[in-house]
């Protein structure tokens, strides 16, 4: 049974001391990785000394992303080549992580349009493309259950729903979910589950915002077919489902769906036996957001964290408030992705997207499709936090404290996760590798790996 986590969290990373080499790029010798000359602007910080270790790792990323910040063609193409070498794309867990970030950086060149820079990094363009995969509604839900990174907001989520909607004959559920309504099936179960025979199951209304980006994960079909696939599954469970989309957006706040459930509201006023869920599931960090210039760490006590009345985030957080919900379940990765600032974007980026590169290996064998098309994903995630700016930036993660602190001022109420809760994901979590544990943070609960948080989940009542 896996353990609340209260001790302080181990070091970030694995030290690496003899990465292997990709036989396709030039290789450096002993002699070149001791120069007593070092090339003219080359970094000769002492954290430099092993190039095999995490920490060095970042340091050369963070000054390549200078050099190319002030087109400096020379030296971004020495450290770049020194980052060839040593973080291959089969390599270890740092040297993967560590080579998609090198990826996105000669992607951000490319797309600054500075000729003597792209004729330095010409050579490594080659092989840029990511290659993400279009799911099957079967593969797709397979890939989740691989791992707990989507299947701990789905149980918490559930959990925090069914104990708010118990008693109410209409359940309607808003599902604002990156994983095209993976969750639904499981919610149904559980719904189905707890019938006696004797009452009649509660009506299932699902709501999906009908999307247009490409953000992976991706489905091979169209949301009315997955609608379809829905409806017949909840019969198969003797649960009637009405589905419906709404097409709308995230680049405006979802502008259309509140404004369609809003005129619902007032067509079809609540009756008292209607419950309305809003299932946010990391989806609402690609709402485009101010980005933060300077921000503090946060901390349980931290009360200072101001959000603007103009925030997209938080007109939509405000809007839904005024649809008077049942409940808001808010699942997001717990990381800040924010700034403004490249360098202090990668390096919160580096210490966060090192988690899913250092899991993979507990559930997927090297050389297998899902592998391929699980850090295709995260490649084409550091690509948009590193490689893009302005709205074509879309991976904006914030921290659980600045989106509780952003609902409170919204005008909701936390709502703490019961002990069926903790214990539902304790068990789920049995399920998968000894790295993963949970723990309470205040009202809410927190995924970790090896004692880092890694996605959060909250629950929250109009005030």
């Amino acid at each position: 049974m896996m353990q609340f986590t209260e001790t302080p969290p181990q070091p970030l990373h694995q030290i690496v001391t003899t990465p292997p080499f990709s036989p396709n790029l030039p290789v450096m010798n002993k002699n070149q990785t001791n120069r007593t000359r070092p090339w003219p602007g080359f970094p000769t910080s002492s954290k430099l000394t092993n190039f095999g270790d995490a920490n060095c790792m970042e340091q050369l990323l963070v000054h390549c992303a200078n050099a190319i910040e002030t087109n400096d063609a020379t030296l971004a193409q020495q450290i770049l080549w020194v980052l060839n070498n040593i973080a291959p794309p089969d390599g270890d867990s740092n040297q993967r992580l560590t080579c998609a970030f090198l990826r996105a950086l000669i992607a951000r060149a490319a797309r600054s349009g500075s000729l003597k820079l792209l004729a330095a990094m010409n050579a490594a363009q080659a092989n840029l493309a990511i290659h993400t995969h279009k799911f099957s509604v079967i593969e797709l839900a397979g890939f989740i259950d691989l791992t707990p990174w989507h299947r701990f907001g789905f149980t918490a989520a559930n959990a925090a729903i069914l104990e708010a909607v118990e008693g109410f004959s209409v359940i309607h559920i808003v599902d604002l979910s990156l994983t095209h309504c993976m969750q639904i099936p499981t919610l149904v179960d559980a719904i189905a589950s707890r019938q006696d025979g004797l009452t009649t199951p509660p009506l299932l209304k699902l709501t999906v915002a009908g999307t247009t980006e490409d953000v992976p994960p991706m489905l091979d079909l169209s949301y009315e077919e997955l609608g379809s696939k829905l409806v017949n599954f909840a019969r198969s469970r003797n649960i009637i489902l009405e589905f419906r989309v709404i097409p709308s957006s995230y680049t405006d706040g979802f502008a259309n769906l509140i404004e369609q459930l809003r005129v619902q509201n007032l067509v079809y006023p609540e009756s008292g036996h209607e419950a309305l869920v809003i299932n946010c599931h990391m989806m609402l960090h690609y709402i485009p957001e101010e980005t933060f210039q300077n921000f503090e760490p946060c901390s349980s006590s931290s009360t200072s964290i101001t959000t603007s009345s103009t925030s997209l985030r938080s007109m939509f957080l405000k809007a839904v408030r005024g649809l008077d919900p049942t409940v808001v379940v808010l699942v997001d990765e717990d990381a800040d992705l924010t700034s403004n600032d490249l360098v202090g974007r990668l390096r919160s980026a580096f210490n966060y997207l090192w988690i899913p590169y250092d899991t993979v290996d507990t559930f997927l064998p090297r050389g297998s499709k899902q592998r391929q098309w699980y850090e295709a994903d995260m490649c084409w995630k550091i690509e948009n936090v590193i490689a893009y700016e302005g709205f074509q930036r879309v991976e904006r993660l914030e921290p659980k404290c600045r989106w509780v602190q952003r609902m409170r001022s919204a005008g909701f109420r936390s709502v703490p996760f019961g002990e069926e809760a903790v214990n539902e994901v304790k068990a789920m979590l049995d399920e998968h590798a000894a790295g993963w544990g949970l723990k309470r943070e205040e009202e809410d609960l927190v995924l970790t790996w090896k004692g880092h948080n890694v996605v959060f989940a909250t629950a929250w009542m109009p005030a």
